[in-house]
């Protein structure tokens, strides 16, 4: 059978999974009466929730007697590992793109890796039934971007689809026959090359994701470069360098058909297949017959920019919301992690209980954290810091620097600028874009932008957007100011009551609500001042024969600001932590005892 096989990319929440529901439907690969979720290839929780793509997904459809392997990819930053390996693996991409917010940062990141490899690009104008669609101004940015990207003549000459994925149509004219998604299965057919490969040569084949299986072990995916392979065959695997690091049988050989990942006898050059059986291989390594001594060259990755400490969690209230809760059991999942996501890496610290997780970004750990608090972790997690690396020229300390796109109503330009100046941001471009809506482009570093995200949220009015990308490392750009508020800090265990959050309401917003259980050390609150202060949340109202607690009903509390997971990680200072179970998510100071807390700042001050 003939073979194609295509990437999918775009910017995140352009519709990237919507579409491919609908080439599944539309190949036959669905019955019609198949109860099928939608965005069926976001099959994980937090994917479906927050309506985002996380890990890359293979499927097939079969149209006209030809195989086309689809990978759904990843369109936010944070997770950019996924979308560089993937794009290794296939020989055409479809670019992706709203009709109406355009070109975004997102785009231009994955598509750049793209033209790079020297892939021709098909691009898709979607969600054309938008009232607020300009298709015409974002194919000229599109253009434009191929061109800013060094595009080849040949990548320039790009055929171009209208397309709306939720209504399952796709059309070579703006005002077409709208019927179906045939014009680009067609397409795809006519523009993607089948895949170059070796026949006749031995067995060779690069990693490009893993993920573990329950009851396979490790599930080593790729594309088969040369060759073909047998299940229970025989192979070996070497690393980037050359170096054999095992040789093993395969236990299972899989392929992809429709959603579903089937067992197969053979598999030959050209399609991506899955392979169980190894025990320390992983992406970027290759998989070939044991006479295979040369490794295929594999891409390098954006280094990660943000690190966290991941902490056995101590707190008073430790071990009653979770069951995962030793150094041992944190340890074991985190190097797991690590194992299957190359953007992820793990260091053991020099406190036993702690480890240091680096990754792109907040999203990106924040997805980690989200995902093990799920299963039945207990966390402490510090505030994130940006990792540092040494000028190899110069020596001179560098600093990830992000592009930062943002896009906000005219009256809100002034007061953006200002805040991202205040965080040592260059203003690299502003120019209206519309509809009373200006686009302003940043080179900003990543640790002024840790917390940001909030505030511009309240700057804008909610109405603001902003999008972030690694632009690459930078020299150092001087101090940051912290949070500017104080905290407020229990000084006793138990239960708030009512009265006392009321009457501590004048010292700045609360975090929690009567009835909640807290602990010496735990943070209820922001200070209205830059100190922190020390407060009693369970101090009920004192009853005399004159007094009643008649009063206390008629108690009318603001309601407390909610922090999700994220916006707590952001929150903190360095001397805080995030304690996160899968019940709740809760603030508190490093050491939960004042005369702790006074004697390490005493120590800092000493040692300058």
């Amino acid at each position: 059978m003939n073979l194609r096989n295509i990437a999918i990319i775009a910017h995140v929440d352009h519709g990237k999974t919507t579409l491919v529901d609908a080439l599944l439907r539309q190949s036959g690969t669905f019955r019609e009466n198949q109860q099928v979720a939608e965005r069926a290839l976001d099959s994980n929780d937090l994917e479906r929730e927050r309506g985002i793509t996380i890990l890359a997904k293979c499927t097939s459809v079969v149209w006209k007697d030809t195989r086309i392997n689809i990978v759904d990819t990843p369109g936010h930053a944070d997770f950019g590992g996924e979308v560089e390996r993937i794009l290794s693996m296939v020989d055409g991409v479809v670019v992706l793109v709203d009709a109406a917010e355009g070109v975004l940062p997102q785009t231009k990141f994955v598509t750049g890796k793209a033209l790079r490899l020297g892939l021709r690009p098909i691009v898709v104008i979607n969600k054309i039934d938008r009232p607020d669609a300009r298709p015409d101004e974002v194919l000229n940015e599109i253009f434009d971007l191929f061109v800013a990207l060094d595009a080849n003549d040949k990548q320039l000459d790009f055929p171009t689809l209208y397309a709306s994925g939720r209504q399952g149509w796709a059309d070579a004219e703006l005002v077409g026959a709208r019927k179906d998604l045939s014009p680009l299965f067609d397409l795809v057919l006519a523009h993607v090359p089948p895949p170059k490969v070796e026949a006749e040569a031995p067995f060779r084949m690069l990693v490009t994701t893993l993920e573990y299986d329950s009851f396979l072990g490790r599930v080593l995916t790729g594309r088969i470069l040369s060759g073909a392979v047998k299940g229970n065959s025989t192979v070996k695997a070497l690393s980037r360098a050359g170096g054999l690091i095992e040789q093993t049988r395969i236990t299972k050989l899989l392929a992809f058909r429709g959603l579903e990942r089937t067992g197969v006898e053979i598999a030959e050059a050209g399609d991506i297949v899955a392979i169980a059986g190894f025990k320390t291989a992983t992406v970027a390594d290759t998989i070939c017959e044991l006479a295979v001594e040369t490794p295929i060259a594999s891409q390098p990755i954006d280094p990660p920019t943000l690190a966290m400490t991941f902490s056995v969690n101590d707190s008073p209230l430790a071990g009653r919301e979770g069951d995962k809760v030793t150094s041992r059991m944190i340890r074991g999942r985190l190097f797991r992690e690590s194992d299957g996501n190359v953007a992820i890496r793990v260091r053991e610290t020099e406190n036993a209980d702690a480890y240091e997780v680096a990754g792109r970004g907040e999203l990106q750990l924040g997805v980690l954290i989200e995902t093990m608090r799920r299963e039945g972790f207990e966390l402490a997690i510090s505030r994130p810091r940006v990792l540092f690396r040494a000028d190899p020229q110069t020596g001179q300390q560098m600093e990830p620097i992000e592009e930062v796109v943002v896009d906000v109503d005219e009256q809100f330009s002034g007061v953006v600028v200002d805040k991202l100046s205040q965080r040592r941001a260059e203003m690299r471009e502003m120019r209206p874009s519309g509809a009373g809506k200006v686009r302003i482009v940043f080179h900003a570093p990543s640790r002024g932008l840790i917390g940001y995200h909030g505030e511009f949220l309240t700057d804008t009015r909610g109405t603001g957007v902003m999008n972030r990308l690694f632009h690459s490392y930078g020299a150092h750009r001087g101090p940051i100011g912290g949070r500017s508020k104080g905290v407020l800090i229990a000084n006793s265990a138990g239960e708030a009551v009512a009265y006392a959050l009321w009457n501590l309401e004048d010292r700045g917003p609360m975090f929690i609500d009567p009835g909640t259980q807290v602990y010496e050390g735990m943070i209820i609150g922001e200070h209205t001042r830059d100190s922190d202060l020390e407060v009693n949340p369970l101090k009920g109202k004192q009853l005399t024969n004159i007094r009643t607690t008649a009063k206390d009903e008629a108690v009318r509390l603001t309601p407390p600001r909610r922090m999700s997971l994220e916006q707590a990680i952001t929150y903190v200072e360095d001397d805080e932590l995030v304690e996160v179970t899968p019940k709740a998510i809760r603030i508190r100071k490093r050491l939960l005892n004042p005369e702790d807390r006074k004697r390490a700042k005493k120590q800092a001050a000493a040692n300058g």
